[in-house]
């Protein structure tokens, strides 16, 4: 059998937004496409990753209002894997940087994401966090 690939498990054709988008940009983006984070990018480059949670934490909690810019909000070092590489790497990768989610990049292109539910989903179906991720929203 195989090795199981990043590209294997992950979400492809992950929703992008520019630097200079707002806050309730991003947060609408998200709504809309039932997703957790948004790759970000400058022009055609690929620079980060926004999350619910920076939305909240970074931004609304230290004072920013809607009209922010994802930029003041956004990882502030991009942290990406390959999709060929090993779905172990990314576990280990995950567990030493404490993200819950990684932006698949090839080469200058993301063609994906990868997320601790994912990987739950793939790897113990049966599991809490597999469950939560396999879940239609209820808003």
């Amino acid at each position: 059998m195989a090795q199981q690939t990043v590209a294997d498990v992950m979400t492809p054709a992950p929703t992008t937004i520019g630097m200079s988008a707002t806050l309730e940009t991003a947060a609408r983006t998200m709504a809309a496409q039932d997703v957790g984070a948004l790759v970000v990018q400058a022009g055609n480059t690929t620079v980060g990753i926004v999350t619910d949670r920076d939305l909240v934490v970074r931004g609304l909690a230290e004072g920013l209002g809607l009209e922010a810019m994802v930029g003041e909000v956004a990882s502030e070092e991009l942290l990406s894997i390959g999709p060929s590489v090993p779905v172990e790497t990314a576990v280990e990768l995950m567990r030493v940087a404490a993200v819950r989610r990684i932006p698949v990049m090839d080469g200058d292109d993301a063609v994906g994401i990868i997320s601790i539910g994912d990987l739950a989903i793939e790897r113990d179906p049966t599991s809490a966090p597999a469950d939560i991720s396999a879940a239609e929203p209820d808003y």
